[in-house]
């Protein structure tokens, strides 16, 4: 398969089939993650993995989602802000890191037949408590890991003349 199959192959999951991911698998998803370019190589993620019935429980209060705490794994991007590179105009890229490692995850897992589902609107609080985070450390996204038991809907892009521009914007 191209990447850009991959690409295409990738959708939002938002349900699963109540089977579990063996170690192996999950390993291999996160070496994808451990292996994404970071800001001067800093790495400044943390990836918390949940796979408990009592873990998933504690995520209620960070994502109440039927769909989200179905699924069989919950793997959560944070990260290190103390060890996260920061632009001369004090631009920190901890959440940029966090982004490609966890599109890393993302098609990997894609590639190993597992759905995902990128989430960015949780309850930042909730999580830090729910997976016992210092307080350096902060949760950036989430993604719920399993196999999928929906199929994709027809996804709308904008056409490239709408979003590219060459040389200059204007």
């Amino acid at each position: 398969m191209t990447f850009l199959d991959l690409a295409q192959k990738r959708y939002s999951v938002r349900a699963y089939q109540p089977r579990d991911v063996d170690d192996r698998t999950i390993m291999k998803v996160l070496e994808a993650g451990r292996l994404a370019p970071s800001a001067c190589n800093n790495q400044p993620w943390h990836f918390v993995v949940v796979r408990s019935d009592e873990g998933r429980a504690r995520l209620k209060k960070v994502y109440d989602r039927e769909w989200f705490l179905a699924a069989p794994v919950i793997i959560a991007v944070c990260i290190d802000r103390s060890r996260s590179w920061k632009r001369a105009d004090k631009k920190e890229y901890g959440d940029v890191d966090a982004a490609i490692a966890m599109d890393h995850m993302v098609l990997a897992a894609t590639e190993l037949g597992l759905g995902t589902c990128w989430i960015g609107a949780f309850n930042a609080d909730a999580a830090r408590a729910a997976l016992n985070l210092p307080a350096k450390v902060d949760p950036v996204v989430m993604t719920p890991l399993g196999y999928p038991a929906d199929a994709p809907r027809p996804r709308k892009r904008n056409d490239m003349d709408a979003i590219v521009r060459w040389e200059r914007f204007s």
